[in-house]
C-alpha cells in the first residue's frame, strides 16, 4: 500500500464513494425507523394478556403464532438470502396471483432494487426490534400494570401512557446498536446490485485493480458514518437521561395561623 496511491483514488473517486456512503446511510436510517415501527408494533401485541373470549382468545393466538413465525425466520435466515428471496422472489409471487386474480397489485417486472433493499433491511430490523422492545416491556415493574388496571386502563392505553415512555427509553442503546449494525450490514445488499458503499467499492477496485486500498478508504468511510451516529445517539441517551444529579425543591409550608378552628 502507498499513500500516494490512496490520495489518488480518493481524488479520482471521491463522488462515488460519496453516493455510496449516501445510499448505504439513505437504507440504514429509513429501514431503521420502519424496523422500529414494526419492532413496536410486534412487541405491544405480543404483551398482550390472555383473553377469556372465544373469538378474540383464538384470534390473538392465531396473530401471536403468524408473527413469530415472521420473527423467527427473519431472525433466523441470512439477510444476504433474504435480499435474494425478495428480489427475485416477490415478483414471481405477484405473477401469479396476477394469473391467478387477474391483479398483481402494481407489482410487475422487476422490483426497484433501492425499494427491496429498504424492504429487506426494514423486515430484519423488525424481527430484531420485536425482541428488544418484548423484553423492554418485561422489564417494567408489573405494579405498573396493575395501577393502570386500577384505574380503568385497558392494555393498549396502559402501552401508550405507562409503559412505552420507559420502554422507549430503556431500549435507545440498543436501537443505536441496530442502526450501527444496519450501516454495516447494508454491504450484504450488492448481491442484489444496490449501489450502497461496498458495491461502489467493488466497481472502484475493479477499475483500478488496487483493491486493498480502494477497500481500506471504505473501511474508513465506514468508520466514519458509524462513530458519528454513535456520537449521535449518545448524546440523545444523555438528553433522555437528564442531570446526573438532582436537587430536592424547598417547598415553603403554608403557616398556621393562630386561633380555634372555623
Amino acid at each position: 500500500m502507498s499513500l500516494e496511491w490512496l490520495i489518488e483514488i480518493v481524488k479520482d473517486n471521491w463522488d462515488m464513494f460519496l453516493r455510496g456512503a449516501g445510499m448505504t446511510m439513505l437504507i440504514a436510517t429509513i429501514s431503521t425507523v420502519v424496523g422500529a415501527i414494526i419492532g413496536l408494533l410486534i412487541g405491544v401485541v405480543e404483551t398482550v394478556p390472555k383473553q377469556k373470549n372465544g373469538f378474540k382468545k383464538w384470534f390473538l393466538r392465531i396473530i401471536k403464532i403468524i408473527l413469530r413465525v415472521y420473527v423467527e425466520f427473519f431472525r433466523g435466515t441470512p439477510m444476504m438470502v433474504q435480499a435474494m428471496v425478495v428480489f427475485f422472489g416477490l415478483p414471481l409471487i405477484m405473477q401469479s396471483i396476477k394469473a391467478t386474480i387477474g391483479t398483481d397489485f402494481g407489482i410487475d417486472g422487476d422490483m426497484n432494487r433501492t425499494f427491496a433493499a429498504v424492504l429487506v433491511v426494514s423486515l430484519n430490523t423488525g424481527a430484531y426490534m420485536a425482541e428488544i422492545v418484548r423484553g423492554g416491556v418485561l422489564s417494567i415493574d408489573k405494579g405498573q400494570f396493575e395501577a393502570a388496571q386500577a384505574i380503568g386502563m385497558n392494555h393498549w392505553k396502559t402501552m401508550i401512557h405507562v409503559v412505552l415512555p420507559q420502554v422507549l427509553r430503556n431500549i435507545l442503546p440498543a436501537t443505536g446498536n441496530q442502526f450501527v449494525m444496519n450501516i454495516k450490514d447494508t454491504s450484504v445488499l450488492n448481491v442484489i446490485g444496490v449501489t450502497e458503499l461496498f458495491f461502489t467499492t467493488k466497481s472502484i477496485a475493479g477499475a483500478n485493480f488496487r483493491y486493498f486500498e480502494s477497500f481500506f478508504i471504505a473501511c474508513l468511510v465506514y468508520l466514519v458514518l458509524t462513530m458519528v451516529v454513535t456520537q449521535i445517539l449518545r448524546f440523545f441517551e444523555r438528553k433522555l437521561g437528564g442531570d446526573a444529579n438532582y436537587q430536592m425543591l424547598d417547598i415553603p409550608q403554608p403557616r398556621r395561623t393562630e386561633g380555634p378552628l372555623k
